[in-house]
């Protein structure tokens, strides 16, 4: 499964609606109770553009940090096939967010065998052979 940035950007923030779900997932990945899960090394861009404006470059990258070294995460670094695979689905599924079309292009990839994304986006439900789960109702 693939954690999309809602949950990374929850997990980062002091107080957010969805801090307490993201918290419990980022726990059971490093306890290793959810088997193999993925993030983007795109995140990394995306929490970059969502952080600039309000925070310090310094406490981004202190949380970026933290991010990149939870614990039983697999990175998956997109290749020239998911950028195009992304362009695509923006094309197919109106997807405007590039970002959002990267995790979905990389959700679908053998890179996460279940294709399957975590997010509390569900413009992801309408992309063919993605299978979305609300982090809050993610069974751990």
């Amino acid at each position: 499964m693939l954690l999309e940035s809602d949950v990374f950007i929850a997990y980062m923030k002091k107080g957010d609606w969805l801090k307490k779900a993201a918290t419990a997932i980022i726990d059971a990945v490093e306890k290793d109770q959810l088997g193999p899960v993925q993030a983007s090394t795109e995140v990394f861009h995306e929490l970059y553009y969502v952080f600039s404006d309000y925070a310090p470059l310094q406490t981004i990258a202190v949380n970026e940090a933290r991010i990149a070294t939870i614990k039983n995460l697999t990175y998956v670094a997109p290749d020239y096939a998911t950028y195009l695979a992304a362009l695509s689905i923006m094309d197919t599924y109106g997807i405007t967010s590039v970002f959002d079309a990267i995790y979905a292009a990389t959700a679908l990839s053998n890179s996460v065998p279940d294709h399957t994304i975590i997010s509390t986006d569900k413009k992801y439900e309408c992309v063919k052979g993605l299978k979305r789960i609300d982090p809050r109702k993610l069974k751990i």
